[in-house]
């Protein structure tokens, strides 16, 4: 594992409890980050914080970020526990059930985008205003090879995803000139327990278009994310990375 200075640096990650969520921040902490964890699963929250713990410093926050005022609380503590906050990991979302759009039931399509495009405006907009105030900051959100692509049957997850990437673009020209950085990371399928809130025939689907052959790695996608949150990326904001086994093509 490469070396990656992230000594005296506050993190939050959002979905932190489990998955890719919990992946980066065993990646931050091991490069000198403390972290705060947000997660709306309490339980598993606590788990993961006493498992991390022995990497470093490490704090709980129940948080639900597709409520603002759920968002604004768990920022105020955050900066309570840690003393400021230096980098955002918009890490949370969910997959959502798999149908075509004039079968998708409108409760499920309008959950997904809450968790993962409207959540990750929540959060950036509450954290932003701690970030300016310090002069300094970096943000990488989570969005997927889905977002550019559009992958059938799942429409939501697609849009939800591109969605992350038009704000990303937005917010990273918003502060390029306020030392605020702002990527996101664009992923093939990474085996998690996300899979499980789909069918076998689309994490077929999603293998087949892969030119690797294989998921991607929870590992894989920690080491981007922490160089992208770190001070060694210095000339890219509003950038999307992709990390797709040879599917991106643009």
């Amino acid at each position: 594992m490469n070396t990656i200075d992230l000594q005296g640096r506050k993190a939050v990650v959002t979905g932190g409890a489990r998955g890719i969520g919990h992946g980066i921040a065993k990646r931050l902490l091991a490069s000198g980050a403390s972290v705060c964890l947000w997660d709306i699963d309490s339980d598993a929250l606590s788990e993961a914080v006493q498992g991390l713990r022995p990497h470093g410093k490490v704090v709980p926050v129940t948080a639900n970020v597709a409520d603002p005022a759920s968002v604004d609380a768990a920022v105020q503590e955050t900066v309570s526990n840690l003393g400021g906050i230096d980098i955002m990991i918009n890490n949370a979302g969910i997959s959502g059930p798999n149908h075509t759009v004039w079968e998708y039931p409108v409760e499920a399509w309008q959950q997904v985008v809450e968790i993962n495009l409207l959540g990750v405006f929540y959060c950036c907009r509450a954290v932003v205003p701690v970030m300016l105030s310090q002069g300094y900051g970096r943000i990488v959100s989570m969005a997927s090879i889905a977002g550019k692509e559009g992958n059938p049957n799942a429409s939501a997850y697609s849009a939800s995803k591109a969605g992350v990437i038009g704000l990303t673009k937005s917010l990273g020209k918003e502060l390029a000139e306020q030392g605020i950085l702002v990527n996101c990371v664009a992923p093939a399928a990474v085996e998690t327990d996300i899979f499980k809130q789909m069918t076998p025939e689309h994490v077929e689907y999603m293998r087949s278009k892969i030119p690797m052959g294989r998921f991607g790695k929870i590992e894989e996608v920690a080491s981007l994310v922490t160089w992208l949150a770190s001070e060694a990326c210095t000339f890219s904001t509003g950038g999307v990375f992709d990390l797709s086994g040879g599917r991106a093509t643009y």
